[in-house]
């Protein structure tokens, strides 16, 4: 008896220990959703997210409002989110955060996250030597794991294919559909565990050709469109698909003016059909003259007509319960009450507060040249009249810092803000040629590299056409640009806008600039001379 309870008790013991040890192998394997749900904890939001009706909800059912920023960078030619040359990436994020955003929507290039390098880091800075040596992907999950742990929520977007500009379908630029859609596939592999990230908003900004319930493979977006998102959810079932319009090609399509990826009127007759019904959401862009001037926004009956467009353009889908819909992209200078621009974004945001819209603002960065971002150019400062207007879409309420006169305890008496659109003040490195001016400025400098940028202002009655930029520069190696083509002939650059900045508008500016490595560390003869702007015959 005595000796079977010594059997007894041994094989209870290896049963437990062999017990113990398959419950961890399978608790390893779980997806990271239980520590994605602690840090998510003090928003009371349980993942993964799914849909019911014209509501994100969580896995308990409670409706969640995406309330985000687009960081960009990852889709150009650095490879990573900008202004990491200026700041700490974690310090960002947390600046995001504390803003009350819970969202971000990240853009990425399919070159990009094909590429082994990264540029425009400044590694001395903070937690950003983390980032040194990384491949482009590496860097996205560092980003991806630190925003889990601030307890903020990312959405991957396919920018572009290469990383330059934007396709007007999911496939070109030197790409096909399969690298298109074997990116995703990667992405849902490789982040099937990563709790925080919630969806993929599958093309940035169908145009051109592109079309809706047309029932042409080669340039139906809403055809492709489940093409993708089921090649998602058959890995990863947990994220939210994301669907932009498309700008024209419509059949039956009501309004004549859409922006890029804007055109949902398709949804009415062509609904994306997925897998998992309760994983579509929709996604307008939505901007204001400051982009481009439509005419609807000189009608008679500006502003109480953009209702009826929104209406018909894309808020009818959450108005009859066939989806939610997420605003992935709007923004501008202007957000006064006076001009056309800030009459227009106003009226936006209190449509989005009015309709319990989910949203992502363009953009967190200052450098995008039409409608500049929260933070100003250096990065580090909020822009306090447009933080204004978004707290009212937001939790947090934004209160601008008070400024307190040196030796007193008395306020400072403030000036009046600038509109941001209006012409750069004068400075040492301003130039003109004619009604246009430029001034140059040096965002970031470190020791082996720098960033510049130049604003060229257009001062006239009239609209300027095909200009160019010029500089000389010697001491240095361009690593990164944007919004403009350098081309370089010895010392000289030659920058030429992209198209849809060619045309300067009265009292418009437009932005360009670039990273360099220093190529004489500790020298001081690098920076740009002889800068010129020029205006084609």
């Amino acid at each position: 008896m005595k000796r079977r309870r010594i059997q007894f008790y041994q094989r209870l013991f290896v049963f437990s220990v062999a017990l113990v040890v398959l419950l961890s192998g399978l608790l390893s394997q779980l997806p990271n959703s239980t520590m994605g749900n602690t840090a998510f904890a003090a928003m009371n939001v349980e993942l993964p997210l799914s849909t019911s009706g014209a509501r994100i909800i969580d896995a308990k059912g409670k409706t969640v409002l995406l309330q985000g920023v687009n960081w960009f960078g990852m889709e150009t030619e650095t490879h990573v989110p900008h202004g990491l040359w200026s700041r700490d990436y974690k310090e960002m994020l947390s600046q995001i955060k504390s803003l009350g955003y819970n969202t971000i929507r990240l853009p990425y290039s399919v070159e990009a996250l094909r590429s082994d390098s990264i540029s425009a880091v400044n590694y001395t800075i903070g937690s950003n030597k983390e980032l040194e040596g990384k491949t482009p992907l590496e860097v996205m999950d560092i980003v991806v794991k630190e925003a889990e742990r601030q307890g903020l929520m990312i959405v991957l977007d396919s920018h572009r294919l290469n990383s330059k500009r934007i396709p007007e379908l999911w496939y070109g630029d030197g790409f096909t559909e399969a690298d298109w859609i074997d990116t995703w596939r990667l992405l849902a592999q490789r982040y099937k565990n990563q709790a925080n990230i919630i969806g993929a908003d599958l093309k940035n900004e169908p145009h051109g050709r592109a079309s809706w319930g047309t029932n042409n493979l080669s340039t139906d977006w809403r055809l492709a469109a489940e093409r993708a998102g089921n090649a998602i959810l058959s890995i990863n079932p947990n994220w939210l698909i994301i669907v932009e319009g498309v700008e024209l090609n419509v059949p039956g399509q009501k309004l004549t003016n859409h922006w890029w990826g804007g055109n949902l009127e398709g949804v009415r007759r062509f609904r994306v059909r997925l897998k998992q019904r309760n994983k579509i959401v929709y996604s307008p862009h939505e901007y204001g003259p400051g982009v481009f001037n439509k005419p609807y926004f000189s009608d008679k009956s500006f502003p109480k007509n953009m209702l009826q467009r929104w209406e018909t353009g894309f808020y009818y889908i959450a108005r009859q319960k066939i989806a939610p819909i997420w605003i992935g992209e709007f923004g501008g200078k202007q957000v006064d009450k006076s001009s056309i621009e800030g009459i227009w974004q106003n009226k936006l945001v209190d449509f989005i507060r009015d309709k319990n819209l989910n949203y992502a603002y363009w953009s967190w960065n200052p450098n995008s040249s039409d409608t500049a971002g929260i933070l100003l150019s250096d990065w580090q400062t909020i822009d306090a009249p447009k933080q204004v207007m978004l707290s009212r879409i937001l939790p947090v309420k934004y209160n601008p810092p008070v400024p307190v006169a040196l030796g007193t305890n008395e306020p400072a008496k403030q000036l009046p803000l600038a509109p941001v659109s209006s012409l750069p003040p004068p400075s040492s490195l301003s130039s003109s040629s004619g009604q246009l001016q430029v001034t140059t400025k040096i965002d970031s400098d470190w020791q082996s590299g720098f960033c510049m940028s130049f604003k060229v202002g257009n001062s006239n009655s009239t609209k300027v056409k095909n200009w160019q930029l010029t500089f000389n520069m010697e001491k240095a190696a361009i690593n990164n640009s944007w919004n403009g083509t350098f081309k370089q002939k010895g010392s000289e650059y030659i920058v030429t806008p992209l198209d849809w900045g060619r045309v300067i508008e009265p009292n418009q500016v437009r932005d360009l600039g670039f990273c360099a490595n220093k190529l004489n560390i500790g020298g001081a003869d690098y920076q740009p001379r002889n800068v010129k702007v020029t205006i084609a015959s």
